[in-house]
């Protein structure tokens, strides 16, 4: 059997989002959801007591993280849910952060507001 023509199509990661969260905001390539509204206070520059880890969160509900030792920062969209804020990168990794009376947990960090 000889096959002559394949008819098929290939999604990006960035269409599967698209398809996915269909209206969604597009950052870098990649289309994440954005909350309507304020981010209730926790826009601004986030850090942990040595500053080995960074956290930006804008008032547009981007962020931008930063750790020690590693090349590439993150970056996506946070939202508010039940436990606290969850961060959506561009490759659909979802980190939850709890929210504290001291400041933020985030992967066993204590962030602090800078």
């Amino acid at each position: 059997m000889r096959i002559d023509h394949v008819d098929a199509t290939i999604f990006s990661t960035a269409s599967l989002l698209a398809l996915a969260f269909g209206g969604a905001d597009k950052i870098d390539g990649g289309f994440l959801p954005r909350p309507a509204g304020p981010p209730e206070g926790f826009a601004g520059f986030w850090r942990n007591a040595d500053g080995t880890v960074r956290l930006c969160l804008a008032e547009d509900w981007s962020y931008e993280g930063k750790v020690a030792g590693r090349r590439r920062s993150a970056r996506g969209t946070y939202s508010r849910d039940d436990a606290g804020l969850v961060l959506s990168d561009e490759t659909g990794l979802r980190t939850r952060i709890a929210v504290g009376q001291d400041g933020l947990e985030m992967a066993g960090h204590q962030l602090f507001k800078a």
